[in-house]
């Protein structure tokens, strides 16, 4: 976690966090600012402290000598959830659009090689098409599927990844030709 060099730190700060937004479902929010924010802006919008909490578990495996690549897709899944949330927005793929980015974003924090994991999830998006006001979203999950599969991810404003974006905003399809 940033800001901890150890572990076990970042690990009871995260819980604190994780137990800080459930109970937001069920009390008023302690005297924390982003907590408060969370409460005035999120929960009114019906993004839950639970839905937020959900996400706390993909980076806790990070500290973990081996981390869970399930879990760590499971908390990029929430986080899109509950973004797509707060845009009015569903779509089934969102959930493994999330779990790619955040797979693909932790790719040089976790020692195991992850291809195994992520692959299957690029497959799932191929061909998918979302929907205009998720786009800004799900661009970051077309911009993983790019980086991934190369060695390094690219660097920002390359002649083809400003196309990728470009054709993600047009299409909307994650996956397909990359």
């Amino acid at each position: 976690m940033a800001g901890t060099s150890e572990p076990q730190v970042g690990a009871i700060r995260l819980a604190w966090w994780r137990e800080a937004l459930e109970r937001l479902d069920q009390s008023p929010p302690p005297p924390e600012p982003r907590l408060e924010a969370v409460a005035h802006e999120l929960l009114p919008r019906g993004v839950s402290g639970a839905a937020l909490a959900a996400i706390e578990d993909g980076y806790a495996t990070l500290l973990e000598e081996t981390p869970d690549p399930d879990r760590i897709a499971r908390g990029g899944a929430a986080l899109f959830e509950a973004i797509a949330r707060l845009l009015g927005e569903d779509d089934p793929m969102l959930a493994p659009a999330g779990g790619v980015v955040m797979l693909a974003r932790v790719r040089g924090l976790v020692t195991s090689d992850l291809k195994p994991a992520v692959l299957p999830r690029f497959a799932a998006l191929k061909g998918h098409r979302f929907a205009k006001p998720l786009r800004p979203l799900t661009l970051l999950a077309r911009l993983a599927a790019r980086d991934f599969l190369r060695s390094r991810p690219e660097a920002e404003g390359t002649p083809g990844r400003a196309f990728a974006m470009l054709s993600h905003r047009l299409s909307g399809i994650v996956t397909g030709a990359n």
